[in-house]
């Protein structure tokens, strides 16, 4: 039978005392050359829902992937597009050129396969290079991974403020280099993540339903905007200089740049154990933090020159930071409500399913 959405429907019969059956769509069967006798493989994903695929199917990752570029491509452009079709996931990717491939293209690529997780150098031809992923689809919990980029992010925090009352260029040097590790895990989040989109089997395999991956996806996104104002924040070294910075102003760009920091484990601690209160508690402390800034930034006015600009510049960071660990606050608490609903029972009456239960 033929569903509102156009899909098909089948009703499960029982045979015997304890088995189940329903029978497969024709269309689908002669399509995949499948016949009587023919073995299916299932596999359960923690949504609920169910795939199943023939005996020896291939997997649904396309095997090699051509991508041609032009060694007049910008070096910025051609980066962010191997991103992207690190993120599509392709096993294979194979980059080309017309004729010889320039030094500074093949550049780029080389350069390109050592920032990310798991591409490797397989061949090298005059006018192209071939990627291999060498990691696969699940070598590692994107838990973790999150809580791994969130120590990244927390230390780059804790440096920038210490190369700031320095004024060290080599610890503020040392920030702006990490921010290319918390880059590459956050795209190695959005790789995997596409890949489990795409093959019930990743997704089955990684643990987590289709709402999760959109939660951790986000949460990466977060943890790395955080990582750049951290950057900001390091770069105004040598814009300030050896300029004195009053006591009054220091002492309250510290309180703010702890209170984003205390927001930033407060968020990530509030996701981890799905816990709502600690959540409202992060996303009250931003408000306060807007508040705070209006009377850092009366006295900033009195300020001319580079002073100014880098002061403000550090205020700025500060408040995105304290906002973005609100973001992340926010998807701790839409995580922890999606949870319980997922795992909540459902009741069915006559009249219809009986309304939702707010937990206490």
């Amino acid at each position: 039978m033929r569903t509102a959405d156009g899909g098909e429907a089948r009703r499960i019969q029982k045979t015997g005392g304890s088995t189940f059956i329903v029978s497969l769509p024709k269309t689908w069967v002669v399509s995949r050359g499948l016949g009587s006798g023919d073995v299916l493989l299932f596999h359960g994903a923690p949504d609920g829902s169910l795939m199943l695929r023939a005996e020896g199917a291939t997997h649904g990752e396309t095997p090699r992937r051509q991508l041609r570029v032009s060694n007049e491509m910008n070096p910025e452009h051609l980066f962010r597009l191997l991103v992207a079709e690190y993120i599509a996931g392709a096993p294979l990717l194979e980059i080309r050129t017309d004729g010889r491939m320039s030094a500074r293209t093949r550049e780029v690529v080389r350069g390109f396969a050592q920032r990310m997780i798991g591409p490797e150098i397989l061949e090298e031809t005059a006018d192209g290079v071939v990627l291999q992923d060498v990691i696969g689809p699940n070598p590692l919990p994107i838990a973790s991974v999150i809580r791994r980029m969130y120590q990244m992010v927390r230390a780059m925090q804790s440096d920038a403020m210490a190369a700031f009352h320095a004024r060290d260029p080599s610890i503020a040097r040392d920030v702006i280099e990490r921010d290319w590790e918390v880059d590459r895990l956050h795209w190695f989040i959005g790789k995997q993540i596409t890949s489990a989109l795409r093959d019930g089997r990743v997704l089955s395999s990684i643990g987590l339903t289709l709402p999760e991956c959109a939660t951790y996806l986000l949460a990466s996104r977060v943890l790395e905007r955080i990582a750049d104002h951290a950057v900001r924040i390091a770069e105004t070294v040598p814009l300030l200089g050896k300029e004195s910075i009053p006591p009054g102003v220091l002492s309250e760009l510290d309180r703010l740049a702890l209170a984003a920091a205390e927001g930033l484990t407060g968020a990530i601690d509030s996701l981890a154990n799905e816990d709502i209160a600690k959540a409202n508690e992060v996303l009250d402390a931003a408000a306060r933090v807007t508040r705070e800034r209006e009377s850092i930034l009366k006295e900033l006015t009195n300020k001319r020159g580079r002073l100014a600009v880098g002061l403000a510049y550090v205020l700025e960071s500060l408040e995105r930071s304290a906002f973005y660990a609100s973001d992340l606050a926010e998807i701790a608490i839409n995580h922890t409500v999606q949870r319980a609903a997922q795992s909540a029972p459902v009741a069915a009456t006559a009249s219809g399913p009986s309304p939702a239960k707010v937990p206490a």
